[in-house]
């Protein structure tokens, strides 16, 4: 059907076009009882397709018993990340005074919510070299001397800069012990 409809608009456009350029009204005409004829034929076919879904039965009658539904595997429960609003202009206030968010899990709690920085990771000299010449990203937090990998525990909810590992070490940041990046991203590099 959409094939026919097709055809005819088609149809429609070239006697439109002939139309234009003959000056002649009656292939104008022509093309529009076509482009008409097209959306008859569209309505129709809609309407064809709506009474045939509506008739259709909602389950199939099938004689044989159902089979029996394998058990749904438990979902994981869904971490969901919280928004913190930003307040108004003027209604900052004391950063002393805002309380830390609540983190996912106990084991999270320790880790983000130790102000201290964790330990510096003892990179052998051969794989300075390597890093100098990386461009992989890593993340720094401000105010912190350490640079880590993305999964890194230590992040936690901060607030995280992406920066190139080469970079981070010009700048005088450096390594995590808790992520290692400097084994990790060498590692990925041989």
């Amino acid at each position: 059907m959409l094939y026919i409809v097709l055809v005819l608009v088609l149809a429609a456009l070239g006697l439109l076009v002939t139309a234009l350029i003959t000056a002649s009204s009656l292939w104008a005409w022509v093309s529009i009882g076509l482009s008409v004829l097209a959306g008859l034929l569209l309505l129709a076919d809609w309407l064809r397709r709506r009474r045939r879904s509506a008739a259709a039965p909602e389950a199939p009658a099938d004689s044989s018993p159902p089979e029996p539904a394998e058990p749904a595997a438990p979902a994981e429960p869904v971490s969901e990340e919280q928004t913190t609003l930003i307040p108004a202009s003027g209604d900052l206030g004391d950063p002393a005074d805002t309380p830390e968010p609540a983190p996912a899990d106990a084991s999270a709690e320790t880790e983000t919510t130790s102000d201290s920085d964790p330990g510096v990771e003892d990179t052998p000299e051969a794989d300075v070299a390597v890093l100098a010449d990386l461009e992989d990203e890593v993340v720094v937090v401000d105010e912190h001397p350490r640079y880590h990998l993305r999964t890194c525990p230590w992040l936690g909810p901060r607030d995280t800069i992406p920066i190139g590992v080469g970079e981070a070490r010009q700048l005088g940041f450096t390594p995590c012990d808790r992520c290692r990046p400097d084994a990790t991203l060498v590692a990925a590099h041989r």
